[in-house]
């Protein structure tokens, strides 16, 4: 149970950072990154709410964290 809600802390995160990084638009990044937790909660991996409280507090730092880093690569280029 620890090994879940470490990964629903770190994995959403990077996850929406690296698809930021491959299609160059944050919020695209976020989209997928939902849409990936949302086909695995329909599987049933995400079943109690702490675990999606930590999914989406998640989802919202690498958010955070994606668009500062698309502001700062815009800025360099």
């Amino acid at each position: 149970m620890i090994t879940k809600f470490l990964a629903a802390l770190f994995l959403p995160c990077l996850l929406v950072m690296l698809f930021t990084r491959v299609t160059y638009n944050h919020v695209i990044g976020l989209v997928l990154t939902v849409a990936l937790i949302a086909a695995s909660a329909y599987k049933g991996y995400t079943h109690t709410w702490p675990l999606i409280v930590i999914d989406a507090f998640s989802l919202t730092l690498g958010f955070y964290l994606s668009s500062r880093m698309m502001k700062r690569t815009s800025k360099s280029a």
